[in-house]
């Protein structure tokens, strides 16, 4: 491989094409189903889907079958199929749906707004994951500029990740066998700790939670005369979260919501720690006099990877400050967001949860928690010692550094879907979504020289995939039937 060629090959695709129809895609406001029930019918979907598989259509590629494939009642999914030089298989994923528009974005900026400032594309879904079908193809074309042999690819864009993938399955069993027997799995749709190396996404947390109210009273009453003779609704409520939460640290009481983390886990996360050194927490908003939870930043690492952690999102019961007078409210209800350890069950740790907080309420006051959410993780399976060798030599090729390994804290239910769906394939997880890139909120930016180099970076893997499968190094297995509950609540 001429690595200045496949350079200089990529950043001109980028530059002449990839870019400008990234502009395009970001105008198009497909919002996914989650967040546009009427999605079907006001079309955006269909533009997106049809830009995309339309560049795609127009690319160069010998023997490149390139298919909109629809089943009754779901969103489209674009499946392309490459032939290769050998009957193994890589399948590369996106998606091609976007988050709602958030508030927040700067004046001269907007979710279907496309602004390009110096190195960065500023849009909904630029990032996430718009770019994954552009630099899959860039990826192979490149290989194909200089004759590098490559294994029959398949890439996968669906169009509902960003409600929780629920069509995607069943898109794999229709599809099963026009995908094979892949032994490589690539994403594109994950984040990186820096943009200065190749990033391997190891892990996600799983995430349970729901609506815990406490209810008190029939109606609100003078707290004059009821204050000390009826409990507060918002008190007992804290008390419930006691239970689960140590008010006074943020730690997860409970050792039935905690796994035993990896060794290797524990590694990666003292190196991800000493390459990003204060940026662990300082890429964070935080106001003036704030700190973090912990002075150890391979502990941050590892709280916000591997262990469990409590949000609190939403609030009712209670009035606007301008207009709460002295009541002693009726109830207090709090919208909770547990994050779990990659391994830990989500389904059973809903129901743990829900048990913990409704039994023996305070007082006898009136306590449910409405389950509304519970997704497992994922863990990656350990590196053949060939992929491992690759992906160190793409970073250093294309980044200069070594690459770096680390999870993600958040719950992208399809990554535990695809393991689940491709048991035995390797996997190469990795993304774009840096620092301040606000993937879901204000201001989301694609880093264009990130895009290309991740784009080289699977270019080299793939052509190293080639070569462990024609030494009997790669192990492919037909999609597997099963369809566990990795979660219908959206990506988060």
């Amino acid at each position: 491989m001429n690595t200045d060629q496949l350079r200089a090959f990529v950043s001109a695709k980028w530059d002449e094409e990839i870019v400008p129809r990234l502009v395009d895609y970001i105008r198009i406001p497909n919002k996914s189903p989650m967040f546009d029930a009427d999605w079907a019918a006001h079309g955006y979907m269909d533009q997106a889907v049809d830009l995309l598989a339309g560049w795609a259509k127009v690319q160069p590629i010998a023997g490149m079958q390139v298919d909109v494939v629809r089943l009754e009642g779901r969103t489209p999914l674009i499946f392309i199929d490459i032939p290769g030089n050998n009957d193994d298989c890589v399948v590369l994923y996106g998606h091609l749906d976007k988050q709602p528009e958030m508030t927040g974005w700067a004046d001269d900026l907007g979710p279907w707004k496309p602004v390009i400032k110096g190195d960065k594309l500023y849009g909904r879904g630029g990032a996430d994951d718009g770019y994954a079908i552009f630099g899959s193809l860039a990826a192979i074309l490149a290989l194909q500029q200089q004759g590098i042999p490559h294994a029959r690819c398949v890439i996968m864009i669906e169009a509902c990740e960003e409600s929780g993938s629920y069509d995607l399955p069943y898109y794999v069993d229709h599809l099963a066998e026009r995908i094979g027997k892949p032994s490589l799995v690539v994403c594109l749709d994950s984040g990186c700790g820096n943009y200065d190396q190749l990033w391997l996404t190891t892990s996600l947390r799983g995430l349970t939670g729901g609506n815990l109210k406490v209810k008190v009273l029939e109606e609100g009453v003078h707290s004059g005369d009821a204050s000390g003779v009826v409990a507060s609704s918002f008190r007992i409520l804290r008390e419930l979260l006691d239970r689960l939460e140590d008010g006074a640290t943020g730690k997860i009481r409970t050792p039935e919501l905690y796994v035993d983390i990896p060794a290797q886990r524990i590694e990666q996360a003292q190196r991800s720690a000493q390459v990003l050194g204060d940026a662990v927490y300082s890429k964070f908003p935080f106001v003036d006099g704030m700190r973090p939870m912990d002075e150890d930043r391979a502990e941050l690492v590892l709280n916000r990877t591997w262990r469990p952690a409590l949000s609190v999102t939403g609030v009712a019961g209670m009035p606007p400050l301008e207009s709460a007078g002295n009541v002693l409210r009726p109830f207090t209800a709090v919208k909770l967001s547990l994050r779990l350890p990659p391994t830990r069950d989500g389904a059973s740790a809903g129901e743990f949860l829900k048990g913990l907080l409704e039994r023996d309420p305070p007082y006898g006051s009136e306590v449910s928690f409405d389950l509304e959410k519970a997704s497992t993780g994922w863990n990656a399976p350990q590196l053949s010692t060939w992929l491992e060798q690759s992906v160190a030599d793409a970073s250093r090729a294309f980044f200069g550094p070594e690459p770096a390994y680390m999870g993600e804290g958040g719950t992208i239910p399809f990554m535990g879907m695809l393991g689940e769906k491709f048991p035995g394939a390797q996997f190469l997880i990795t993304g774009v979504l840096g620092p301040h890139s606000n993937a879901h909120g204000p201001n989301e930016f694609l880093h264009i020289p990130t895009g290309k180099r991740v784009t080289m970076c699977v270019a080299k893997v793939m052509a190293d995939h080639f070569v462990a499968s024609q030494a009997g190094l790669t192990t492919g297995v037909a999609a597997s039937d099963a369809h566990s509950h990795h979660g219908d609540h959206g990506c988060c």
